[in-house]
């Protein structure tokens, strides 16, 4: 396998390049992560399924698009393809360090920079693509309301009643979402999608990286709801986005309704706790 992986990389590169020291590292609970070098080069890359191709080949597409947009790094994707029963994505390999207040302030900034770059007039995205291993629809939609009841909430929902999830109030909370967002109309904006504090970094070098979307076209309130989940983001990240675009009035309410998606998500990962966390946020919102 590794020799193909090799042959890929220098058939996409055009220079030379052969695994000589192979490690194993963090691949998130989903992937398996590698470092590969040949002494001169290292690479990352991340291994699964061989049914996780297309998992791949969306997240490949999500870094070209934000890295087109040339206001935030991202690692730049080099290859994805399956080898013997293995899929496989090839990223540039970037050393991370610990960042200061002025790199994330920066990350504020240039996350706040890709919002504003315009790149569809409607919500969704060029293919469906994954939200850790779970699917995510990306179905061209022109209302947002519409998009977030039918292909983020109303679609956890059904994969939680498979699960056997009990939500009580669910028909009441998509029934409120066009009232929730009320007088709120977000000009579409590139999101990165899963934005946690797990999938942003500083580079040794000082720089604001972001890694490991879940790419698609929304309001760009759902990457800052995220970064406010798990653990949040330095508050001098908040000054630098707010230095570039403000925050409009009523995101407080609406954070809550854009990370029910990700904690429904959880309960659909892992079950647990999840789901009596998913019904305390739906009471709360109506």
């Amino acid at each position: 396998m590794w020799n193909h992986l090799a042959a890929h990389i220098r058939q996409v590169t055009g220079t030379a390049f052969e695994v000589s020291d192979r490690r194993s590292v963090g691949g998130g609970c989903i992937n398996q992560g590698y470092q590969v070098s040949d002494g001169n080069t290292t690479y990352f890359v991340k291994l699964n399924q061989a049914s996780a191709l297309a998992m791949f080949e969306a997240e490949l597409a999500g870094l070209q698009q934000m890295q087109s947009t040339g206001t935030i790094r991202v690692p730049t994707p080099i290859c994805c393809g399956v080898a013997d029963a293995s899929a496989y994505i090839v990223l540039e390999w970037l050393q991370l360090g610990r960042g200061d207040e002025r790199a994330w302030q920066l990350m504020g900034q240039q996350l706040a920079a890709m919002h504003q770059v315009n790149v569809a007039n409607q919500f969704g995205w060029e293919r469906h693509n994954t939200i850790g291993s779970t699917p995510q629809i990306n179905t061209w939609t022109a209302d947002w309301a519409d998009f977030w009841i039918e292909h983020r909430l109303g679609y956890q929902f059904k994969l939680a009643q498979r699960r056997g999830g009990h939500f009580p109030q669910q028909s009441q909370l998509l029934t409120a979402v066009p009232h929730l967002l009320a007088g709120h109309t977000p000009q579409p904006s590139l999101v990165h999608g899963d934005l946690w504090s797990g999938n942003a970094a500083i580079t040794d070098a000082g720089e604001p990286v972001i890694f490991d979307p879940a790419t698609y076209v929304g309001d760009r309130e759902v990457d800052l709801a995220m970064t406010e989940l798990f653990g949040g983001f330095p508050a001098s990240f908040y000054q630098g986005y707010r230095q570039v675009l403000a925050i409009d009035e009523g995101y407080q309410q609406r954070k809550m309704l854009y990370n029910l998606y990700h904690i429904l998500n959880h309960f659909n990962l892992f079950g647990g706790s999840y789901e009596a966390q998913a019904n305390r946020m739906i009471s709360q919102l109506l």
